[in-house]
């Protein structure tokens, strides 16, 4: 910071230096105003004495042009005397013989008179026009001159005003950025004693902790030497049973990796059906349409092996399926714990080697067409291009076989690829998929010409032209298929060629498949070690409580047989009272049937009647009675009185059901208060749920506000940085065009002075 301030120091010196420069060259250029200013003042009294000349030779000229008037009546006046002596001279020509002498000279003297004022009236005329021209082509010089210089003038002094106010603003924000400089230098020296006193903290602090440290290290090496039998990190064999540290989210990424490559390979596995079933329609169609007239051998041959495409191309998912599957968050997916991926590349070897046996009759099969009388030379070529581009793509296949296969190598045979040619065998495979992509490209392009040039042909039906629709969708889909796995396994090759291996820390060797899978039942085995340590504890009751309620316990139970006792004779109690209970129900129904029909019969007879009626009705308490005598073993109740005990059986029962229809209401009406209460306080926590919800937004919006305010004055600091050095790089800029400028200016000046000069002297000399 303190080199920053001595830099901003040493430009603004610059700048005065400059600015002394600019005000030194301002006074000359204000001299140089002031001269230009007295010239044309100058011009200005010339211009007044060349008036004045102009006027008297204006007054000279009327004077001329009355003389000239007064010599022109005089003249007239001569002739008329002439006319009127010739007149008289005829009466008297002796008398005009006699002063005819005379006549003559006199008229010879006004003749040479007259010609003398008339010569000298075409001069004056001449003079006077030459003067009155010159005089105004120098009076027109002179005002453009002075137009030019009034111009220049106000333009110098127009570019002097502006200059000496940019000036005083660039001194006064020099002085204020002096101003912030001084205080910043102070802080930065604040700033700078607060961190040398930091730092010497500091350096105290590490000398202490320094020493702290080492005097734990030699006491933990005191205690590995004596406690630790044996060290396995010194081993790389033994090394790579340590279970290494748990990446969650590299494996959680590992595992989304491998869902999309798993959805990428079901594209291309359902696009290679379509391919491979709607090749062997066609066929079947072209040249030669099966359901006609019967194909060639070969081509029989070459549906036939395509017929069998499914059983080569699904195990290719299957394969990637069980690869997604055995990756999990609690694995360790490295190489050589990835045991499926042998799996899927002896999947793909099965698919490759289906792809070479049919191979040649593909190849055949397209001669064969181009043979064919239907096959035009557009056609042939295109088939062409085919048969090379399926050559092409069995290549690629082979390709993409030989590096997967390799990569399958860590988990079966670590001493068969090194683990400095993994990011090699990764590279290889994005290059091949995208070659893959391209051959693709090409097929599609190719098949689409075909397609295009087939359905020109004569016999071309409806079936063949489906058909080449199907293929070149399938085709299409392909494509987009191998191009989506290209570009996901190249974006992702960082990814890929990172962590690749897992082996001892610092070691150079490889681990095997048996020690990788031992370290995973290791791992297995500390991962339930630890959540079952992570268990929480049972809530243990406090030791005062628990006295407190084992007194309690002892003082009102002596022990347990005392409890199941006291159980028993309640539960014995309340069986009781669930039979009595029953019984009383019993009665309480015939009373009431007994009562109804008593007021029936009541209202029908009389008194008589009645004690035969109370007879009969004194039998069915006897027969209900009998019938309980199995379940109670009781007698049976004798009723000599029936309406008496009716009444009071009645009585009883209403106020037994008073009774319990107003404990009833008593509980209907404390429900009713307690659902009131919590309504009440449901209400209330639904208020404060919302006011929580709406305090909880707006401090979301003013923390979002907040970090909004925060980045934008980190903006504008920089913005405010960049600006300041864009504006010292500006005001130096502007400080030389502005020495441009002044020097050009200065020229110019000089121009003006030696052109001043110039016409002075020629006014002079005029």
């Amino acid at each position: 910071m303190a080199a920053g301030a001595a830099e901003l120091q040493g430009k603004y010196q610059k700048l005065a230096q400059e600015y002394s420069k600019l005000r030194a060259q301002n006074q000359v250029l204000k001299k140089g105003v002031v001269d230009e200013q007295a010239n044309s003042a100058s011009l200005k009294e010339q211009l007044k004495m060349k008036d004045q000349s102009l006027r008297k030779l204006q007054q000279e000229m009327d004077s001329l042009t009355f003389r000239n008037q007064q010599l022109a009546k005089r003249v007239e006046l001569l002739q008329d005397e002439l006319a009127l002596s010739e007149a008289r001279g005829k009466k008297s020509k002796k008398s005009v013989e006699s002063s005819s002498q005379l006549s003559q000279e006199q008229k010879s003297v006004f003749n040479e008179d007259l010609q003398k004022k008339i010569e000298e009236n075409e001069r004056l005329h001449i003079l006077f026009f030459e003067a009155d021209e010159q005089h105004k082509r120098l009076e027109a010089e002179l005002r453009t001159r002075l137009e030019v210089l009034e111009t220049d003038a106000a333009q110098h002094q127009a570019v002097v005003d502006s200059l000496t106010k940019k000036y005083t603003d660039a001194i006064e924000k020099l002085q204020n950025d002096k101003a912030k400089l001084e205080i910043k230098s102070q802080t930065l020296e604040r700033e700078a004693k607060d961190c040398r006193l930091r730092t010497e903290e500091c350096q105290q602090q590490l000398k202490n902790l320094q020493a702290a440290l080492g005097s734990r290290l030699e006491e933990s090496l005191c205690i590995i030497n004596e406690k630790v039998p044996f060290n396995d990190t010194r081993s790389n064999r033994y090394n790579a049973l340590n279970v290494p540290l748990h990446n969650r989210r590299y494996q959680l990424k590992l595992r989304d990796l491998a869902g999309k490559a798993l959805a990428f390979v079901q594209e291309l596995v359902t696009a290679l059906l379509n391919f491979h079933t709607y090749t062997e329609q066609k066929v079947q169609i072209f040249p030669i349409d099966s359901a006609t007239d019967t194909i060639s051998p070969l081509n029989q041959k070459f549906s036939q092996y395509l017929h069998e495409n499914a059983s080569y191309v699904r195990p290719l998912e299957e394969g990637m399926l069980h690869l997604f599957e055995s990756i999990t968050e609690d694995t360790v997916t490295v190489l050589e714990t990835t045991v499926k991926l042998k799996a899927f590349s002896e999947h793909l070897a099965s698919y490759l080697c289906f792809l070479r046996k049919i191979l040649p009759y593909q190849l055949k099969s397209l001669e064969e067409e181009c043979e064919s009388s239907l096959c035009t030379a557009a056609l042939r070529a295109r088939n062409m291009e085919l048969h090379r581009d399926m050559k092409r793509l069995t290549a690629v296949f082979e390709k993409l076989h030989t590096y997967v296969s390799l990569l399958a190598l860590p988990s079966t045979k670590p001493e068969g690829l090194l683990r400095t040619n993994y990011n090699f065998v990764f590279t290889n495979i994005a290059a091949s998929l995208h070659g893959f992509h391209d051959v693709l490209k090409d097929i599609s392009k190719h098949y689409s010409q075909k397609a295009t040039l087939e359905q020109d042909v004569p016999t071309a039906t409806q079936k063949l032209i489906t058909t080449n629709d199907c293929i070149l969708s399938s085709v299409a889909a392909l494509t987009n298929g191998a191009g989506k796995i290209a570009s996901f396994f190249s974006n992702n090759l960082d990814h890929f060629t990172a962590s690749l291996s897992y082996g001892p820390k610092g070691g150079t060797e490889f681990i095997s498949p048996l020690s990788a899978e031992c370290m995973l039942q290791y791992k297995k085995k500390a991962a339930a070690y630890m959540k079952s340590l992570k268990k929480p504890c049972a809530d243990s009751v406090p030791y005062e409580e628990a006295l407190a309620n084992r007194r309690v316990l002892l003082s009102s139970t002596e022990s347990r047989e005392g409890l199941a006792q006291q159980v028993q004779q309640s539960l014995e109690k309340i069986a009781k009272l669930e039979q009595e209970k029953e019984h009383w129900m019993l009665e309480a129904q015939l009373a009431k049937i007994k009562l109804e029909k008593e007021n029936q019969k009541l209202k029908n007879s009389l008194s008589g009647n009645l004690t035969e009626t109370m007879q009969e009705h004194s039998t069915l308490p006897n027969v209900t009675e009998q019938k309980k005598e199995t379940t109670e073993k009781r007698e049976p109740i004798k009723s000599t009185s029936l309406a008496p005990d009716v009444e009071s059986r009645e009585d009883l029962i209403k106020t037994h059901y008073m009774a319990r229809i107003a404990e009833l209401t008593s509980h209907l009406q404390l429900a009713d208060s307690k659902s009131v209460h919590f309504h009440a306080e449901c209400r209330a926590l639904a208020k404060r749920l919302s006011l929580a919800e709406k305090s909880k937004e707006s401090l979301t919006e003013e923390l979002k506000a907040a970090s909004q305010n925060i980045s934008r004055l980190q903006d504008e600091l920089m913005t405010t940085k960049r600006s300041y050095e864009d504006q010292l790089s500006m005001m130096s800029d502007h400080l030389c065009s502005m020495n441009e400028t002044l020097t050009k200016q200065r020229e110019e000046i000089d121009t003006l002075k030696m052109a001043s000069k110039g016409n002075s002297k020629k006014n002079k000399s005029r």
